[in-house]
């Protein structure tokens, strides 16, 4: 020991002493005297804690030199001094309590350490004070307040080799900390009621869907004036519209102007709007002039008609910038008849013009080459073009097959009404009643081959049929951009036209026309950064609106192709239900 300086060695168990705590310097009675309210009282107020998470080193500081209690130098040497190994006995022996003894116990891989502070005056008096739960006398372990008359608890408290041993503890269940401890329990809290909220944000918001359901076709008038009006059912969650199960009544025409308009708000901004159905000037000439007797001659066209608007109004439902339109949501909420649409016939001036528009963008798009440089484009509209022309081979053979399968079940009609007769004519017995189990097996054959029928047409021909438009509604949107390069090149060829005369006004030294032509080109350089503009912002919308279509065409592909292979597995299993039955019988028969 020297007088200037103290070294003492911490007795710890198990003979190993941690990395971090290995010898404690003291230089002078104020590397001793710790502010020990800040240490201990933090101890009590957190007994989870334990002093395990952190408790690394152990530094005394000699920064505050105002300590409450005042000791000598002699005595605090003296008291402080830890003997040699010659004296091990005498330091493992306990100190009285009077001796004010406070001990420091670090359970775990570090074992123990004891630092013995015989003093006069307990240094952990101002300690004491504080309010604590347990008794007055107390002892401190690993920072925990214990009752000295209670055997404390043993924990076992496996510390892993790394260096955050108490990450993910909560996935730990053999980490259990002694003490009582209100983290777990506001944790717990704190993930439920998390859950809960997550939980109640879904049953709120929840999956948006609308469903459109176009019924109950019904003819209004009579004569060439009367209409076809049928029944328009929303069923819907979507904030915006005032209703979740409107119900309106629309004609034909509704449904046409109602296209028109979403044609002329979003056509030129590169959306795909889906198509209505085709206008029939035969059909519907033949529902207006015919009678009520004769009106279920008519009721397989009226049947396809209802059909292909409730499949294109349900399209232009699932597209999401064109359901929140105000005009397709007064078309389903609005309860009174909707302002007329004009020019909607076959025949009216508006589709004429149309057409000759169309002749017109036909030729200038022929006549005006576009340059294409973006490779998407250019393979995507090669696919759709060779698309178009698969699918209107593939409607020729799917109508054949509906006129064939309509055939068929005509034929199997007539031959079920033949052997009929046939055995109503038969002399034998079981000859005439075997006849007629066939004419009845042929009967419910007709049926299953006109169930196939409407499953061959409304299922496979009319998605085929439709989706010859959708690829028309693409070719339109691709069109639309065409028209914005068009745009922009005319306005590109304008500025350098005005760029030109200016140079020619600067020649001929005419100042006010080259201040008119700066002016002008000023503008022109304007819109033409608009142009351009408006032409990257078309590609960019076709580019979504095409993944988007090309999404939405194999599901349905998909959901139809399933939907009509089920029907036909059904159709077969009838079949072969309907022979089965019929077959043991004409065995059993004598001849």
């Amino acid at each position: 020991m020297t007088d200037n300086k103290h070294s003492f060695k911490g007795k710890v168990a198990g003979g190993n002493i941690p990395k971090n705590l290995e010898t404690v310097s003291i230089n002078s009675i104020q590397d001793i005297m710790e502010d020990n309210n800040d240490m201990f009282v933090s101890a009590l107020d957190s007994p989870t804690d334990s002093g395990l998470a952190g408790l690394d080193t152990l530094d005394i500081s000699a920064n505050n030199t105002e300590e409450r209690n005042k000791i000598s130098s002699s005595d605090t040497m003296e008291d402080l001094f830890l003997e040699d190994d010659s004296n091990e006995t005498n330091d493992t022996a306990e100190p009285p309590p009077s001796a004010g003894v406070s001990e420091v116990n670090m359970d775990g891989d570090f074992g123990v350490s004891e630092v013995n502070l015989d003093d006069d005056d307990d240094i952990f008096k101002s300690a004491r004070l504080e309010p604590k739960p347990s008794k007055a006398s107390s002892t401190l372990t690993n920072g925990v307040s214990r009752d000295t008359n209670e055997e404390p608890a043993e924990t076992d408290i496996p510390l892993e080799d790394d260096e955050h041993p108490f990450e993910d503890a909560h996935l730990k269940p053999d980490l259990q900390l002694s003490g009582p401890s209100p983290t777990p329990a506001t944790i717990q809290q704190t993930l439920t009621s998390f859950h809960q909220e997550e939980a109640k944000r879904e049953m709120e918001g929840g999956d948006e869907f609308i469903e459109i359901q176009v019924t109950s076709p019904h003819k209004v008038g009579e004569g060439m004036s009367s209409y076809m009006a049928y029944k328009v059912t929303t069923n819907t969650n979507l904030s915006y519209f005032k209703k979740s199960k409107p119900e309106v009544n629309r004609r034909f025409s509704d449904f046409l102007g109602l296209r028109d308009k979403l044609t002329e708000k979003y056509l030129q901004n590169g959306r795909i709007i889906p198509p209505a159905p085709d206008k029939s000037v035969v059909g519907m000439t033949k529902v207006k002039m015919s009678k009520e007797d004769e009106s279920s001659n008519q009721s397989e066209f009226v049947e396809k008609r209802r059909a292909a608007l409730e499949r294109y109004i349900n399209r232009t439902a699932k597209h999401p910038n064109l359901r929140v339109d105000p005009d397709f949501r007064e078309f389903l909420e609005l309860d009174a008849e909707l302002p007329k649409a004009n020019q909607t016939s076959a025949l009216s001036g508006k589709n004429v013009m149309k057409l000759i528009s169309k002749v017109g963008d036909r030729v200038s798009l022929y006549t005006t080459k576009m340059e294409e440089t973006d490779q998407w484009f250019e393979e995507n509209t090669l696919m759709i073009e060779n698309l178009d022309l698969q699918l209107r081979k593939l409607l020729v053979a799917t109508e054949s097959l509906v006129d064939y399968r309509k055939g068929l079940a005509g034929h199997t009609y007539s031959l079920s009404k033949s052997l009929g007769m046939l055995g109503s004519a038969e002399d034998n017995s079981k000859l005439a009643a075997a006849i007629s189990q066939l004419a009845e097996v042929e009967e419910k054959v007709e049926k299953v081959h006109e169930q196939q029928t409407k499953d061959d047409f409304y299922l496979l021909s009319e998605l085929v049929h439709d989706y010859i438009g959708i690829v028309g509604s693409v070719k339109d949107a691709f069109n639309e951009r065409v028209k914005a390069w068009q745009a922009w090149q005319s306005v590109q060829r304008e500025l350098n036209k005005r760029r030109e005369n200016k140079v020619r006004a600067e020649l001929a030294s005419k100042q006010d026309r080259v201040n008119q032509f700066r002016q002008e080109i000023a503008e022109t350089e304007s819109q033409l950064d608009m142009a351009q503009e408006n032409f990257e912002k078309i590609s960019r919308i076709i580019k979504n609106e095409f993944e988007a279509f090309n999404v939405k065409k194999c599901k349905d592909f998909k959901d139809t192709i399933t939907n009509y292979l089920e029907n036909m597995l059904k159709s077969q299993e009838s079949l072969v239900t309907h022979w089965e039955r019929f077959l043991p019988e004409i065995q059993q028969m004598e001849p």
